[in-house]
């Protein structure tokens, strides 16, 4: 390997060195063509080498790229603040543009918290979660969020939010099913708040529909309505983390219209910018703000490139071109015609446990056992297994945790461009079909009577 400078995920690996980008595919220096099936990070809604997008870009960058947010407003910012505000629910009036899906939990957590200050209560300093839940890297984001794996090494550092079971059907920690089950993963919250005291809290964050720490877990028709009703009992402000789920990923602007609720603040990112620029978003309603604009009248947080008109130029393209071609609209039949062809490979290939999801948010959980759901074991790094051959057969795919404890389990999300047409979504079935055909050959006793075992 050539000396690089360069700290990558992995130190010592080889990665091939992107040329370009065309639609849903990706290109490499050698010429090899990969379909970009996970969207990057979940995050190239609209694909790659938009030509509206670039003109946009290259139109703000003539004019000025960043102004500081305490010094200037732009037009760029205050029309995405404007479009973003018609587009959502309720009255999520209220933008704070930030960089990055960690900035946009981390802001999110500091007006709920500040929210309750500015009404004169200072006990309520604690922002509750779930378990295999992400919520960002930086150390206000991963202290609420509940994937095992990435909190391992700063325990020390972080605090104990994540409180409650997910909204996992497919192996409830219950032995219940939905919609019989009384939503009891919900209750849990109830449970919670009375043992640490509302007084205390100032929030519920969650993901509509879990992404990378449990592959587009999505729960039951009801299940929202529940925990939003024991935060409003409670006095509880409701974020829902929309990074991965908004701007149509799942069939609508927000993946929490699918249950008809309305959040206090919701955080936004990734498919914002759609890759063509970072920028990110805590969405405030109305009710939140209000004591804030009698009060202090500042939202403590911000950074440098905060709202800087280049990525906010960016993003509103980004929006015109979904509203223009209708892009969202379509979502949820291309990810119904994705799934019906996901359960034909899940018919041929027994390793295949589990599909679910939203829209063009799909997870497959992978099993040793269809029957019983055992796992594969962690020692074979399935998931990793998988994403390498994938790669080779020109497919990029996303990995994503599973198991009831987070860790001892094996999934993929499949979450392509929302531009992806038919055809495309057949080339990509194909790949991944090649993938499991070279997995099952390479590691697993023939497929016939495989039942999962392991060579």
């Amino acid at each position: 390997m050539n000396k690089t400078n360069l700290i990558k995920p992995v130190l010592e690996a080889e990665y091939p060195v992107i040329d370009y980008g065309k639609g849903i595919y990706l290109y490499d220096q050698d010429g090899k063509e990969y379909l970009d099936a996970s969207s990057g990070a979940i995050t190239a809604n609209i694909g790659h080498g938009v030509k509206e997008i670039i003109e946009a870009m290259h139109e703000q960058a003539k004019r000025v790229s960043f102004v500081y947010r305490s010094q200037f407003t732009s037009e760029a910012a205050e029309n995405l603040a404007r479009k973003i505000a018609e587009q959502t629910v309720g009255d999520l009036n209220w933008c704070f543009f930030v960089n990055s899906g960690s900035e946009a939990t981390e802001t999110a957590m500091k007006i709920a918290i500040q929210y309750w200050q500015e009404k004169g209560i200072h006990t309520k300093t604690k922002v509750l979660s779930r378990w295999m839940s992400y919520h960002g890297i930086t150390l206000g984001a991963l202290s609420m969020s509940g994937h095992t794996g990435r909190r391992a090494r700063f325990i020390p550092l972080l605090e104990d939010f994540p409180v409650i079971h997910p909204p996992y059907c497919y192996r409830c920690p219950y032995n219940r099913e939905a919609p019989d089950c009384g939503f009891v993963c919900a209750n849990e919250l109830d449970t919670v708040i009375k043992r640490i005291g509302a007084e205390n809290i100032a929030a519920f964050i969650a993901e509509p529909v879990i992404g990378a720490s449990g592959a587009a877990i999505t729960p039951p028709k009801g299940y929202y309505q529940v925990i939003k009703e024991i935060c409003e009992k409670n006095g509880i402000l409701f974020i829902a983390d929309e990074v991965m789920t908004g701007f149509g990923r799942t069939g609508t602007m927000l993946a929490c219209e699918h249950w008809d609720i309305e959040p206090d603040i919701v955080a936004l990112g990734k498919g914002m910018g759609a890759g063509y620029a970072p920028i990110a978003a805590a969405l405030v309603s109305e009710r939140v703000m209000e004591p804030i604009l009698a009060g202090s009248k500042i939202v403590m947080s911000g950074h440098t490139l905060s709202a800087n008109p280049q990525s906010c130029a960016v993003s509103l393209a980004v929006l015109e071109y979904l509203e223009k071609n209708q892009i969202i609209q379509d979502v949820e039949e291309k990810g119904k015609y994705l799934v019906e062809k996901l359960k034909g490979l899940q018919e041929q290939f027994s390793f295949i446990g589990d599909i679910r999801g939203k829209g063009l948010m799909i997870g497959l959980e992978f099993v040793q056992n269809r029957e019983d759901k055992t796992p594969f074991p962690r020692a074979m790094l399935l998931t990793q297994k998988l994403i390498g051959l994938s790669q080779e057969c020109g497919l990029m795919i996303y990995p994503a945790g599973a198991g009831i404890d987070g860790i001892n389990g094996d999934a993929v999300l499949i979450a392509p461009p929302l531009t992806i047409m038919r055809d495309e979504m057949d080339e990509l079935i194909h790949r991944l079909k090649v993938t499991f055909e070279r997995f099952t050959e390479k590691y697993l006793i023939s497929e016939e009577n495989c039942n999962g075992k392991l060579l």
